[in-house]
């Protein structure tokens, strides 16, 4: 019998990616569009959904996107962007702009959760039932799984957003536009760019001051995350990870437990 056919779509900050794959992993097709305005960029997400769904037999769709997103089914904002730092996006239609055609069992949750959801299958979280993906990019966010499970209750988790004490004479500039002294607001990469003042991430050290604060609020980060739920491994990665900004995540693993962070390319 031949492996089923799934289409995912994964919108971030900066790009989105439609993926037409089957339930092995086998990838078939995949396209990348940047991430502008809700009326650019979801018509051609759906576009390519619609061509797979009209030339294949789909058995599933998966949708993860940078939020915060409106996850209760019973909202009626269920499939929405909702209050969210990106301008133009709050309000918008994600799920039913991309999956409203097509009446298929479709998974929406949050870009993180996804990306934690993939590491437990086939990564770092494989065999864990309590487990959290870290990601630094535009953002900061936290993909948490708890008992096998991506925590709900008000809405899904938003730690990228906690508050986090300063280290002694750091007057950067929080980039968040709702808090001071947020994950995201110190660490994100808009962040890293704003305490930067000009210099680009490949002219400055591994030694560099700017790393302690980005180093030190995931940090916090973390030790928040194994001390409320316990993960048995924290992955640190996105596009502001290990692989463009190795000192970082290097410093975040000394300043907590090593054994349970892992870094994910």
């Amino acid at each position: 019998m031949p492996a089923r056919l799934l289409v995912g779509v994964e919108l971030g900050g900066t790009k989105c990616i439609a993926t037409l794959a089957d339930e092995t992993g086998q990838v078939f097709e995949q396209h990348r569009t940047p991430t502008t305005v809700p009326s650019e960029t979801l018509p051609i997400l759906a576009e390519h959904v619609d061509l797979w769904c009209e030339r294949h037999e789909i058995s599933a769709l998966g949708i993860a996107s940078f939020g915060p997103l409106d996850l209760n089914p019973n909202s009626a904002g269920y499939g929405q962007v909702t209050n969210t730092t990106k301008p133009g996006w709050s309000g918008a239609r994600v799920l039913a702009e991309i999956a409203g055609r097509w009446n298929l069992p479709t998974a929406f949750d949050t870009d993180v959760n996804g990306a934690a959801a993939a590491e437990m299958h086939w990564g770092t979280g494989k065999g864990l039932s309590d487990f959290a993906y870290v990601t630094v990019g535009t953002g900061v966010g936290v993909g948490l799984f708890v008992n096998g499970k991506p925590t709900r209750g008000l809405g899904h988790c938003e730690m990228g957003h906690i508050r986090v004490p300063r280290l002694s004479g750091d007057t950067a500039s929080s980039i968040c536009n709702f808090h001071d002294d947020c994950v995201e607001g110190l660490a994100s990469g808009p962040a890293i760019k704003s305490a930067l003042g000009g210099r680009s991430f490949d002219s400055v050290g591994a030694d560099d001051p700017v790393w302690h604060g980005v180093a030190h609020a995931v940090a916090c980060l973390c030790h928040a995350l194994v001390c409320t739920t316990g993960p048995q491994r924290i992955a640190l990665g996105g596009s502001h990870g290990a692989s463009t900004a190795p000192a970082w995540p290097d410093r975040t693993t000394v300043a907590i437990e090593p054994e349970w962070v892992s870094l994910s390319a």
